[in-house]
């Protein structure tokens, strides 16, 4: 069964981006670009999204993002270690205000474990410096489930960060 993406928080996310004069970039793995798709779809987009970078593979993370090979290795490329890294990685590449990283597993042939089952996502999200959001967070279904679910978090949790701006 498909679950769509609720977008009353995306849409609640760029009335605020706009309101704050705040702009955003992504770099996105598992998502592969989906986050940033459905932000360009939000009525005035161009006045808050900057762009973003899809890196699924592993050396886009590392060529372009310069996330380093050892972290790769130490860490698997879905981690909570490589998506940091990715998510400092578009910040260097694309000026924004806010920045996010996901990386994660949709689907069966990555770095699954026990531990770290498929549906298992990774969102890092910093503005500035000042780190916003930091999830680990394991969702079921389909691909397009677990990639839809990913970004009805992200935005209800990107939204409750900037209501919570004056």
């Amino acid at each position: 069964m498909k679950k769509d993406i609720d977008d009353t928080d995306l849409q609640r996310c760029g009335k605020l981006l706009i309101k704050h004069q705040l702009t955003i970039a992504f770099a996105e793995s598992a998502t592969a670009g989906r986050i940033c798709a459905e932000f360009a779809m939000i009525p005035d987009a161009g006045k808050f999204l900057k762009g973003g970078i899809v890196c699924y593979d592993a050396d886009i993370k590392c060529n372009v993002l310069g996330v380093p090979k050892r972290q790769l290795k130490e860490f698997t490329p879905e981690s909570e270690t490589v998506t940091r890294s990715i998510t400092q990685g578009i910040q260097k590449l694309i000026p924004a205000d806010i920045h996010i990283g996901c990386t994660g597993l949709t689907a069966p042939g990555g770095s699954e474990t026990a531990e770290k089952p498929v549906g298992t996502m990774f969102l890092h999200c910093i503005r500035g410096q000042q780190q916003v959001l930091d999830e680990r967070i394991v969702f079921c279904g389909n691909p397009e489930d677990i990639v839809s679910q990913t970004i009805t978090f992200l935005a209800k949790h990107l939204y409750q960060y900037l209501k919570s701006l004056k």
